[in-house]
Parts: C-alpha cells; sequence; structure tokens
C-alpha cells in the first residue's frame, strides 16, 4: 500500500502494547479490502492518556482501539457512549465522528461474533464463566444481551464474582445470576450448557494449567476458552478428549477488530466470513 496525504490513521493505545496481534490484523484486514489506510500502535501511559486523546482530535485520527489499562479511564475523556459501552462500562474503540469521540466497547460483540460463525446460540441456556475480570464482564453483558437464562459466575476472590454478578442483575433483572467460587460447589454441572474460560490459567507460559478438570459435566456441553496464546490451551485439550465441541480466543480477538472496523467505515460488510478467515489464516503464522 502506498501511504499518500490523504491515507487514514488508526491506532491502538496502551501501555504495554509490544506484543499486540492488533497492528497486524487491522493492516492486513486493509490490504485484503483495498483500503488507503494504516493502523499504529501507540504506548501511552496513564499520566499521558489525556495530552494524547486531545491530539487525537486535533490531527483527525479516524478511529482508535484501546487496551488496558485505559478502557475504563478513558470514558471521561470522550462525548458519548454506545449501549454496550455503557453496560459493561469499559471501551476499547473509539471513533471520531466530526470532532466528537464516540466510545465503543467490541470484546463482547466479538464473542457473540464468533459463537454465529460457528452456528451456536445461547438463547435461554445456561453458562457458566470462569473469572470475574474485564473479559468476563464483557461477555457476561453480551451473554444477557443475547437473551441467555441463566448466568454463573465463578472466580477465584468471591468478591469480584459477587460485584459482576450484581452489575448483570442490575441491568438484565430477567437474567438469573449465581456467583461462587472455582471450587464450583455451587454448579449443577449436568445443566451447564457452556462453559467460558475469561481467567489467564492456561496462557503463555505456562501452558500446562487448567482452571478446573471437566468431571460430572452432561455430554452435551460447549467449552470457550478466550486465551488465544497458546491456541489449544490445556482446558480445551481435556475437553477435545471428552468430545466437547471447543472454541478459542483467537476467533473472539479477530471478530472484536473487524466489529471495530464495521463502526469506522459504517459498513456491515467489514464483519465478513471471508475477511475472518483470511485474517485467520495469516494470524496462525504469528501464534501457535
Amino acid at each position: 500500500m502506498d501511504i499518500t496525504w490523504n491515507t487514514q490513521i488508526y491506532c491502538l493505545i496502551g501501555h504495554p502494547i509490544s506484543k499486540s496481534l492488533s497492528p497486524i490484523i487491522h493492516n492486513n484486514f486493509f490490504q485484503i479490502n483495498r483500503l488507503q489506510n494504516i493502523y499504529i500502535s501507540f504506548d501511552v501511559k496513564k499520566n499521558d492518556l489525556q495530552t494524547v486523546i486531545n491530539s487525537f482530535k486535533i490531527l483527525d485520527i479516524k478511529g482508535f482501539n484501546v487496551t488496558l489499562p485505559h478502557k475504563i479511564s478513558i470514558i471521561e475523556y470522550l462525548d458519548d457512549l454506545s449501549f454496550e459501552a455503557k453496560t459493561i462500562g469499559a471501551v476499547n474503540t473509539v471513533e471520531n465522528r466530526d470532532g466528537k469521540l464516540i466510545g465503543y466497547n467490541t470484546d463482547g460483540m466479538g464473542f457473540i461474533k464468533s459463537l454465529k460463525l460457528n452456528g451456536v446460540s445461547i438463547k435461554d441456556k445456561s453458562i457458566l464463566i470462569l473469572g470475574a475480570g474485564g473479559v468476563a464482564n464483557a461477555i457476561a453483558m453480551s451473554l444477557a444481551m443475547e437473551g441467555v437464562r441463566k448466568i454463573f459466575i465463578n472466580n477465584r476472590t468471591m468478591m469480584k464474582a459477587r460485584r459482576l454478578s450484581n452489575r448483570i442483575k442490575d441491568f438484565f433483572p430477567e437474567v438469573v445470576v449465581e456467583y461462587g467460587n472455582l471450587e464450583l460447589n455451587n454448579i449443577p454441572k449436568d445443566r451447564i450448557d457452556m462453559i467460558i474460560n475469561c481467567t489467564s490459567v492456561g496462557m503463555y507460559p505456562k501452558v500446562d494449567e487448567s482452571p478446573i478438570d471437566l468431571i460430572g459435566f452432561s455430554s452435551k456441553l460447549i467449552v470457550y476458552d478466550t486465551i488465544y496464546k497458546p491456541q489449544k490451551t490445556k482446558f480445551m485439550r481435556l475437553a477435545r478428549k471428552k468430545g466437547y465441541p471447543i472454541m478459542g480466543g483467537l476467533s473472539m480477538l479477530i471478530n472484536q477488530a473487524l466489529c471495530s472496523q464495521a463502526i469506522w467505515n459504517k459498513d456491515e460488510k467489514f464483519k465478513t466470513l471471508k475477511d475472518f478467515k483470511e485474517i485467520r489464516r495469516i494470524l496462525n503464522t504469528y501464534v501457535e
């Protein structure tokens, strides 16, 4: 791609950002779709966040992604939020709409999109979420929006599990929510339709760990691990041995990026299966 006077700039801000796959995903997306755009990363520390945001307005940066530690703190510098961002309480995508900065959260969107690409419906299902951090929050809220029947939040620390449980109930009182620890003593295992691992257990370099065992769950169980390094975690390997369908975090990562592109380009065609498959093929060379 030739960089010219009318090349549009998109970017990622966070700290640290050196291992992010976002530039690879987005720049390949631009190349696949022959868009005259470029995506770069900026390592932005907490004290510099407001200055950087003001600079983006001046430079007319059309859109940018936000990663840790700024997903919550950036909200005070934005002009408006999408429903998803308000509900989740965090932002990972920002659109510059004629000088107004609009915050979105595509993490949950990407998760739901990855389910739909695999033909999985969660309406009226019972879901067990392992973890209660930012990823669990985004996924739980998105599940509630999609009509899930019951959500179990199980986390190492009960306080965080209770806090997320209460947040879901506040926004979606029609969804039944329970919480507990990772011993799963409160879980009717034979009634769980899907387990979603939102913890870091099994992530590189501790690849020989699994957040839980899979004893006692029903034969209809689906297992989803949001980790993408490695692509096949020990948790997923245990699930496969038991014959459960498995899904990994790389699909969510790609789809949340494609959802960002659909927002920036104001076109749903940028969430196509063709783009997903091509970017997935490229990322397979970067992630084992």
